[in-house]
């Protein structure tokens, strides 16, 4: 297809998606301070922003909601229907993430849109906003500059990626010469650097692929959105092998928890623990939730190695003890 008759129907698909989005959904989508809108089955609307509680925001009819839902998945060269209920991948208004469903997997036409960051937040405003302590960022761009290989925990809506993306800031700052290879799903990470290659899986490739192509790519860095399974092992014995200073997130309620969640996505991939393996590769991890009164970063801790039947773990704050 010619490459103007694409554009003419990308841009129809964008209209009919924000007709039938409406005017303030559209309005939350410029929004740099909305973080995620989601629609409910009852047609009920939410939208969360940084630093306040969810909201509701009105009311769409299932039809408007069926017709978002068709379209994405029509600019993804995706079917969806009863056999097919479900689409994920990136929107074509903005690129943010969405994730649609469809009868029979839920009663009636439920997405959720996580609205891709237009700007990155630096550390320091993580301190000016009480997010994170002056400590704690001195901790983080320290290991930054190290090249330490940095794990970024939390649960959903903690905040991990837009942490991961200041993370991504500081390397520019630090090490600007650094050529970045950037792996994801959906994209969402931003990075600045003049010599970036970003990556993203497909129906046919996924991220366990595209991490051995990486090491083809000649990265002084590796980034992985999130790890959410056994391609976590691929990661670390890439990190392990001559490219530190990378960075990644992953769902765990707490530092240590998270550590513990890359033994099992590993064992994924492997008959042999690799606990040794992850205490060798993983430097340093940083626990962001979300809290009453927004998101904080209530943990770090540096991982020395793993020996015997635990992690040696240091928290640089109190340069304390070990840990298991």
């Amino acid at each position: 297809m010619p490459p103007v008759v694409l554009r003419h129907s990308h841009l129809r698909l964008v209209r009919k998606i924000e007709a039938a989005l409406g005017v303030e959904l559209n309005a939350a989508l410029g929004d740099p301070s909305v973080i995620e809108i989601m629609l409910n089955p009852d047609g009920q609307v939410f939208i969360e922003r940084l630093g306040l509680p969810v909201v509701s925001a009105g009311m769409m009819t299932a039809a408007a909601a069926e017709v978002v839902i068709g379209s994405v998945a029509h600019s993804l060269g995706r079917e969806v229907g009863v056999s097919r209920p479900i689409v994920s991948g990136e929107m074509p208004v903005g690129g943010h993430r969405f994730e649609g469903l469809l009868p029979p997997v839920v009663s009636s036409p439920a997405f959720t849109i996580r609205r891709r960051a237009s700007r990155v937040f630096p550390l320091c405003d993580y301190v000016s906003d009480g997010v994170m302590t002056s400590s704690q960022a001195t901790t983080i761009r320290h290991a930054v500059s190290r090249r330490m290989n940095i794990v970024v925990a939390g649960g959903t809506g903690s905040g991990k990626t837009t942490l991961a993306n200041a993370l991504l800031d500081e390397m520019c700052r630090t090490a600007p010469q650094h050529r970045l290879v950037i792996l994801e799903d959906t994209a969402e990470l931003a990075c600045a650097a003049a010599n970036t290659l970003a990556l993203h899986t497909s129906d046919d490739v996924d991220m366990a692929r595209l991490l051995k192509s990486t090491m083809r790519l000649r990265p002084d860095r590796i980034i992985v959105g999130e790890v959410r399974d056994g391609a976590a092992l691929t990661l670390i014995k890439a990190w392990n092998t001559g490219h530190p200073g990378g960075v990644t997130t992953i769902h765990a309620n707490s530092a240590r928890s998270a550590l513990h969640r890359l033994e099992q996505l590993t064992a994924e991939a492997s008959q042999q623990p690799m606990r040794d393996v992850i205490g060798e590769a993983v430097d340093l991890v940083i626990s962001i939730q979300r809290a009453p009164r927004g998101r904080r970063v209530d943990e770090i801790i540096e991982v020395r190695r793993h020996t015997g039947d635990h992690y040696e773990i240091v928290d640089p704050e109190k340069m304390g003890g070990n840990d298991g």
